[in-house]
């Protein structure tokens, strides 16, 4: 999809969004929406709580918005997304709860007979704005049809402090995993350190673990659904991530998604994975130690392994809605309105740029160009992939993700409680439970 020029394409009308929307979307043109919310709607939104203030102002200050134009009332709530994910299960068992949750990752497939179909949500927004990323899509879909939304992801990027980088000897940041490590290893010579997260970390732990998984050309399961995580490729991973531990900050064995934000803007870190949250939190602060920071913070994407391509995973975030609502019609409408452009636009403005757009035409946003430390950030949809790689998206995978196999697998062997080859193995049982019912 991203090998295409989407101007052109736009111009040449509906054939063109026919012609991006990708496999299994049949596109409608915008007129075409005829949804209506149901006569005096009102519905409890979950959604996951915010980094940002700004993000979440505006969030809801479009929430009231939609309520005002179709009269459908919205309870809006925010929580941690590690609290979102039992919360979330708890609604599709009992069939009572919120309405609709915006939450992460793969967690719809779970459940998927309990939701709500979005297949006409997806074929609007993927036609009216020229195609989903195939990423995107495979998060959003279940067969031929949508049960989830994707609303884009926290983008997570290198976050490093460019005169740690310089002193290290670095005028560039490495592109790869050898000059990467090398990095690590001349910060902690400089007592400035790297440090990521190696604790039940949804977005920091296991954006950057299953990166390095799958950069030395390891994975979870194969094509065909099959636990092959015991693998030389998986201890090559393991191998190198422990020499990376031994040059990080001491405590990440524990550190949640919110650690490295405090301990970087406390200065005690020179490098990260994490989203534009710190570079943005410590610019706008009226600590001038923070801001002192944030002028000497840039951002990278990930470096290249071994099998020469991008292996980020990012944190999507999904909009499902339940089944046991009153008001689906309801629960559709708020979702398309808060993904149509206008709305969406101004929502990554107030962000900074916090949420990489699942739909390329978004990217034009002026965002993501107004400073070139925001642009890394707009193209993670690009480089990613699912976290099911390289099988199906479902139950097993959302609940290998879920119950953090492979972080507790790289914890083990960096620690050095378990040896390479004992966590891969250890850890290739665990997902077999999920992969084998």
């Amino acid at each position: 999809m991203s090998d295409f020029d989407r101007r052109s394409v736009l111009k040449a009308g509906l054939g063109g969004a026919a012609l991006l929307a990708g496999p299994g979307i049949v596109p409608v043109r915008a007129a075409e929406w005829t949804n209506t919310p149901e006569p005096n709607a009102s519905i409890r939104v979950l959604r996951w709580k915010q980094f940002i203030q700004a993000e979440f102002d505006k969030f809801a200050e479009q929430t009231k918005k939609f309520s005002e134009k179709t009269g459908v009332k919205v309870k809006l709530e925010a929580e941690s997304w590690e609290d979102i994910r039992p919360k979330a299960a708890v609604a599709a068992n009992v069939g009572a709860g919120p309405d609709l949750i915006i939450g992460t990752l793969d967690d719809p497939h779970k459940f998927p007979e309990k939701l709500i179909d979005v297949t006409d949500v997806a074929q609007y927004l993927g036609a009216q704005y020229g195609g989903w990323y195939p990423v995107a899509e495979k998060y959003g879909k279940k067969g031929n049809g949508w049960i989830a939304i994707p609303q884009g992801a926290t983008g997570g990027c290198l976050n490093y402090r460019i005169s740690h980088v310089k002193a290290a000897g670095f005028e560039q940041f490495p592109k790869d995993t050898d000059g990467f490590l090398k990095l690590c290893q001349a910060l902690k010579k400089n007592n400035t350190p790297a440090g990521f997260a190696l604790g039940h970390a949804t977005g920091d732990a296991n954006g950057w673990c299953q990166w390095a998984l799958w950069a030395f050309g390891g994975k979870v399961v194969n094509e065909k659904n099959e636990v092959v995580l015991d693998s030389p490729e998986t201890i090559a991973a393991l191998e190198y991530v422990k020499q990376l531990y031994a040059t990080f900050i001491p405590g990440v064995l524990s550190w949640n998604d919110s650690n490295n934000n405090k301990a970087f803007l406390n200065g005690e870190l020179s490098l990260t994975l994490n989203g534009i949250s710190i570079w943005t939190v410590g610019k706008n602060s009226p600590d001038p130690k923070q801001q002192e920071i944030a002028k000497d913070m840039d951002h990278a994407p990930m470096p290249i392994g071994p099998v020469g391509k991008p292996t980020e995973q990012q944190n999507i975030l999904v909009y499902y809605g339940y089944k046991h609502s009153k008001y689906p019609k309801a629960v559709k409408e708020y979702i398309k309105f808060m993904m149509d452009k206008e709305n969406y636009d101004a929502w990554e403005v107030a962000s900074n740029g916090y949420v990489s757009p699942p739909l390329p035409a978004y990217n034009d946003n002026p965002v993501w160009t107004s400073d070139p430390k925001i642009t890394p950030y707009r193209d993670c949809l690009k480089r990613c992939l699912d976290n099911g790689y390289a099988g199906d998206l479902g139950y097993a995978s959302a609940a290998v993700m879920g119950d953090f196999v492979v972080v507790d697998m790289f914890a083990e062997a960096a620690s050095g409680s378990a040896t390479p080859q004992e966590a891969a193995k250890r850890a290739a049982e665990r997902a077999k439970r999920y992969y084998q019912v």
